[in-house]
């Protein structure tokens, strides 16, 4: 069992990179602040510049509490740092099924070095786990919820995947063109996990769904079904993906689904 990085607690500091034994590596108290990207772990290749400065950009929120939990896939523990004073801070049932999925069916996914744009990766743990399987990831969710996102996202997957994953800001339906253009970002996968629960931003996350989609693209979306408008979305969401029922995890009322957008 591998562990990528281990430390208390720290929102705005990562600290300084000392390698482990299995290649990956472990955090200590003192460290770069992850405020502006100037600094970051040392000893670093030039090769990872980039990506680790797109995980540097975000200070998280200063909640009252936060705790450490631990979840096992792919052979590793993963450390999330989650707030119950946050729906964007926790780790809920779709995408712990999201997550046995693409374990359970990385080589039939073709995981390896595939382009990932997860919408509304809240504390980040289906974007770590499609990291480790050798995605591209691209985590995106709100902007207050980024900081804790990246957090996690480097606390297990610096010095650990192949690709570090990147993260950014997405708010369903705006500045869309402008943000994600067409002519500049193509995903072979959208991942959505619990994204729709009782809120007023359904229609603008199906119409965040459909643009981010392409051809060749496939969206898997896990969620648990809680309420009559989560039925009401799945039948918007039929209206314009091919959708095929992947799997069902009763126990916990998780459905998962893929999409294909219709073209006309």
């Amino acid at each position: 069992m591998d562990v990528c990085l281990s430390s208390a607690p720290q929102p705005a500091r990562v600290g300084r990179a000392a390698t482990c034994p299995d290649g990956c590596v472990e955090a200590v108290s003192e460290g770069a602040l992850l405020t502006d990207g100037t600094e970051g772990p040392q000893g670093d290749s030039h090769e990872t510049e980039p990506s680790l400065h797109s995980l540097q950009t975000f200070v998280p929120t200063d909640y009252a509490s936060y705790t450490l939990e631990h979840y096992q896939f792919v052979g590793r523990k993963i450390i999330i740092q989650e707030s119950i004073e946050s729906y964007g801070a926790v780790v809920w049932p779709g995408a712990t099924a999201l997550c046995e999925y693409l374990e359970e069916h990385t080589e039939e996914l073709n995981l390896q070095d595939a382009k990932i744009l997860e919408i509304g990766a809240g504390p980040g743990l289906v974007s770590i786990v499609a990291s480790i399987l050798g995605a591209q990831v691209t985590a995106t969710d709100l902007p207050d919820v980024l900081g804790n996102l990246q957090y996690n996202l480097l606390r297990n997957t610096l010095k650990c995947t192949a690709h570090l994953p990147e993260v950014k800001e997405l708010v369903w339906g705006e500045d869309l063109e402008r943000n994600f253009p067409k002519s500049t970002f193509h995903y072979d996968y959208i991942l959505a996990s619990d994204v729709v629960y009782h809120h007023y931003f359904l229609d603008k996350l199906l119409t965040t769904m459909v643009y981010l989609s392409q051809p060749g693209t496939v969206l898997l979306w896990a969620n648990k079904f809680r309420f009559s408008t989560d039925y009401e979305f799945l039948d918007k969401f039929k209206q314009v993906f091919d959708t095929t029922l992947l799997a069902e995890y009763p126990e916990s009322s998780v459905k998962l689904f893929k999409g294909i957008l219709k073209w006309d």
